[in-house]
């Protein structure tokens, strides 16, 4: 399991799934050390961390942002029941988005200061596909068909003092038709744009590392196509 926690990623493995010949720059075994994040820095692995103490390092991590940090592996005997415990103690939302393609060209919003992907939180009693559908539809103007399913991805933040755990379902989409084109203004979205592999590339370098993430999933699906 990967969590983008304050935009580092999280991994969450069982024990027998660390890499032998992986590099961390902190390896800290919280039975013996308390987990502090005052030495963390580039990548870091934490062993024989208890349910309890994986939940307080989310929550600072939500709320304090780690400029050294690159990475934060968590190991576990038992990842099972520890990923089961940060699902309960964190509030989950559900959300879908997708990746629409127009003639080899990618559709992306401008919110907050940042180039993002169109995506929006599940209504009651909606399917994940419907969610991705209207959440693009509605953000963007643009209708589109939804096709694969690309990856999910999980994030946490805060809203009104409470921790959130946000997995967000990201979906291939296909232009049906873009007359209408236009950013949703009461959603914070001040623009929409078509734009080339490159200037994607571009205008995420600074955005989130998530829909980096979302976007090179969105190649490889490409590239599996086309074999």
């Amino acid at each position: 399991m990967k969590i983008f926690i304050n935009d580092i990623p999280v991994f969450l493995l069982g024990s027998e799934e660390l890499e032998e010949d992986a590099f961390y720059a902190v390896v800290l075994d919280s039975k013996f050390q308390k987990i502090t994040t005052r030495a963390f820095i580039d990548d870091v692995l934490i062993i024989n961390a208890t349910p309890i103490q994986v939940e307080e390092l989310f929550q600072l991590m939500t709320d304090k942002a780690l400029k050294k940090v690159d990475s934060i592996t968590i190991s576990s005997n038992n990842k099972k029941d520890l990923t089961r415990y940060i699902k309960i103690k964190f509030r989950v939302i559900r959300a879908a988005g997708g990746v629409v393609d127009k003639e080899g060209k990618n559709l992306l919003i401008y919110r907050n200061g940042l180039w993002d992907l169109p995506k929006g939180k599940l209504e009651k009693d909606e399917d994940i596909r419907s969610c991705a559908l209207r959440e693009v539809e509605e953000e963007t103007g643009v209708k589109v068909v939804v096709k694969e399913k690309i990856c999910h991805t999980w994030h946490t933040y805060t809203k009104n003092k409470k921790y959130i755990l946000k997995k967000t379902y990201w979906y291939q989409m296909e232009c049906l038709d873009d007359l209408q084109m236009r950013p949703q203004i009461e959603e914070g979205i001040d623009d929409v744009k078509w734009m080339s592999l490159s200037q994607v590339r571009a205008s995420l370098y600074d955005s989130y590392r998530t829909i980096r993430v979302v976007m090179q999933e969105y190649h490889k699906l490409l590239k599996k196509q086309t074999l």
